[in-house]
Parts: C-alpha cells; sequence; structure tokens
C-alpha cells in the first residue's frame, strides 16, 4: 500500500518540477535565486550574487566583502522552496561560501487502495553546499563545493554526495566573463526502498559580456552537454539566454529565455509564453532586493523573491 502512495508521489514531485530526469534529486535544478531565474539560469559565467555557488562554485572568487543571500520560492500547488548562500574571505588562504537549497511539497493524505485514510505525510528536498574557491592565475578561478543531498517522503529517506567543480576567467577590460561547470557529480548513498537513482549530473559552459557604452549585460550558457543524443548538434539545443539593463544605480531590469524549457511545455502548436522570465532588481539602503517571474505557459508560473545585503 505504502509503496504505490510513494510511487504516485514520486510522479506527482516529478511533474510539479517539470523535468524529464529520472531522478529524485531533481530539485537542485531549480534556480536558487530570482536574479539567476530572471536571466533563466544563464549563470555559470555571473557573478556579485553568492547564489553563484550553486551554478559555478569558482565564480565566488569575484565576490566581495562577506554577501549574504535569501530567497522564497512560491512554486506550483502548496509546494514551496527557499535557498541560502553566503560567502567569507580568509586572508592568504582564499574564498570559501555556503548554501542551503530546501524545498517542501506540503502534507499528503495516507491511504489505502480503498481510499481508508490513516494520516497525513510529508515530503521534502535539502541540500547543503560548502565551497572553495581560489586564483589559478590572474584572472582565472578555480572551485570546488562539496554537497550533500537529502530527501524525505513520510518514513522514508534517501541521501546523496556530490561535488561541483568549476572554472571562471575574466578579461577586465573588455569585461567578458567565461564560466564552465560540471555540478551534482556523485553518488547515491542510500535510496528509497531498493531504487537506486542516479545524480542529474549537469555540464555547463557559458559567457557574459556587460557592453561598453550601455547599461546592459548579456548572458549565455550551454546547459546538460552530458545529455545523450543522436544527433551531437542536440545537446547544444539546451541553451538559455538573459540580459540585465541597469536603469539606474538602484534599479535593474532583466529578461532570459530557456529554449529546453519553451520546448518541453509546448502543448500542441502553441507553449505560451513557456520559457520566458523576467525580473527586477532594486536597492533600498544596503540591501538588494530582487523579483522574478518565470513562465510555464499554460501550466502555472513561478514567483522569487529574494534579498541580499554584503557586511
Amino acid at each position: 500500500m505504502f509503496s504505490k502512495i510513494v510511487k504516485f508521489l514520486f510522479l506527482s514531485i516529478l511533474i510539479s518540477t517539470i523535468t524529464l530526469a529520472q531522478s529524485v534529486y531533481d530539485f537542485t535544478r531549480l534556480d536558487a535565486s530570482p536574479r539567476a531565474a530572471a536571466l533563466a539560469g544563464s549563470y555559470v559565467a555571473g557573478g556579485e550574487d553568492p547564489d553563484v555557488i550553486f551554478y559555478n562554485p569558482a565564480a565566488i572568487n569575484t565576490l566581495e566583502g562577506t554577501p549574504v543571500s535569501f530567497s522564497y520560492l512560491n512554486h506550483l500547488l502548496d509546494i514551496n522552496a527557499a535557498n541560502l548562500s553566503a560567502s567569507y574571505y580568509v586572508e592568504e588562504i582564499g574564498r570559501f561560501g555556503a548554501g542551503i537549497q530546501y524545498i517542501n511539497y506540503g502534507d499528503f493524505t495516507e491511504a489505502d487502495e480503498f481510499g481508508n485514510r490513516y494520516g497525513e505525510f510529508g515530503a521534502f528536498d535539502m541540500a547543503v553546499s560548502l565551497g572553495y574557491a581560489n586564483e589559478l592565475d590572474e584572472n582565472f578561478n578555480y572551485g570546488a563545493s562539496l554537497k550533500l543531498i537529502y530527501s524525505s517522503i513520510a518514513e522514508n529517506s534517501s541521501s546523496a554526495a556530490a561535488i561541483d567543480l568549476g572554472l571562471n576567467y575574466l578579461i577586465p577590460d573588455s569585461k567578458w566573463s567565461f564560466g564552465f561547470a560540471v555540478l551534482n557529480l556523485g553518488t547515491q548513498l542510500s535510496s528509497y526502498i531498493d531504487s537506486k537513482e542516479s545524480l542529474p549530473l549537469d555540464i555547463r559552459a557559458g559567457f557574459a559580456k556587460e557592453l561598453q557604452h550601455m547599461p546592459f549585460k548579456f548572458y549565455f550558457s550551454f546547459n546538460r552537454l552530458n545529455d545523450d543524443y543522436d544527433n551531437f548538434i542536440d545537446r547544444f539545443k539546451q541553451f538559455t539566454v538573459g540580459g540585465e539593463f541597469r536603469l539606474s544605480k538602484v534599479i535593474k531590469l532583466r529578461f532570459g529565455y530557456d529554449n529546453e524549457k519553451r520546448s518541453d511545455l509546448k502543448i500542441g502548436t502553441t507553449a505560451g509564453l513557456a520559457g520566458f522570465n523576467a525580473g527586477v532588481g532594486f536597492k533600498v539602503s544596503d540591501y538588494f532586493v530582487d523579483y522574478a517571474f518565470s513562465s510555464l505557459g499554460s501550466i502555472g508560473a513561478f514567483h522569487r523573491f529574494g534579498v541580499q545585503t554584503t557586511f
């Protein structure tokens, strides 16, 4: 009886997170900040945000001071998620970063195949990351992040350990930034019942470019380059692109496009606004407040809110 409930819950979770991979750890693919989400996740060459540890641990070495970021995601149905990240520089050692990803799927009714109810149970996922970054050479950063992942459904649980690896290269004079990352490289430690699952490995490469004579920064990323396709060219269809306009010292507008989501969420001949993202960021005193809207077409939309400050 309970195994049937677990299978149904797995299906619900997979549908609600809008992913195709058969892994209970797919929640780690969710964008971890409103800024990155507004840019459609094209953040492997990003910076200025401690949440970059979730996209490329090497990029935390571009941060200054001790930044702290918190964000909240209003998911579909009664699913909610939150992320927390921070970074700290240690003199003559390097820069460290830490992050927590958490998602709660709400309460579920426990019942058998005859409809007899026995109570309620909950489900949640969590990942904790601890990273380190330093210079490999001038303007060339490397980084690594150890990630412990835990998933719980009622009395059952699953866990995994992974490492994220990254490289980040800057060209300050022309304002180019390049990034390469291998995310979720690891193994499952314990599984739900007897179901062994792999981690959602994700190899990304991209760049960011700030224009010289215009307050605009462009972001681009190829994602999941490790996925198998019959045609080699098809693996490059999973790309995201984003842009950030600096309207003033306190207001920024953002947009993003996710080609994979646009394709996956197409119903019939139309996809609506699926794959399109937009957001705004503004400064209030010493705090940066961000909002992002991510469309899932006719299915619905995500709303993310975040706040960041530097100590």
